[in-house]
């Protein structure tokens, strides 16, 4: 039981549950620096976060060069696939709609399909706050 256990306090809270619904509604892999300018978080916390949801099994990473991409499994075990269809079924709340937001403009800054920028939060930017 300790592994399920382990899920469920993953889930309950508030950022990795923003976290997992940005990976969910994306349908992509995304680098902590996009998810911490899309959550308008520090990178520590982003990174403590998915942390957490990796060894929960929430989430899976893969290294390509300096960038780490997250994603959540292709084929998660039946308990996790459910936990997932959970938080994919979270009503659209102001706040994740401005996630999302932030997602779509961090994503426009892609390069070939990948992250090149690392983190921006927190720095000079015309629109940053135009959420």
């Amino acid at each position: 039981m300790t592994e399920q256990a382990e899920a469920f306090r993953a889930l309950a809270d508030d950022t990795r549950l923003r976290i997992l619904n940005l990976l969910l509604n994306t349908g992509s892999e995304l680098c902590c620096c996009e998810l911490t300018d899309s959550l308008e978080e520090p990178q520590y916390n982003v990174s403590k976060h998915l942390k957490i949801l990796r060894q929960a099994g929430l989430i899976e990473g893969g290294q390509e060069g300096r960038w780490v991409y997250y994603s959540v499994p292709k084929k998660p075990d039946a308990f996790r696939k459910g936990l997932l269809d959970s938080v994919r079924s979270l009503p659209e709340t102001r706040r994740l709609k401005k996630d999302a937001k932030n997602l779509d403009r961090r994503l426009s800054l892609r390069h070939n399909g990948k992250c090149t920028l690392g983190v921006l939060h927190g720095q000079p930017s015309g629109d940053k706050n135009a959420a």
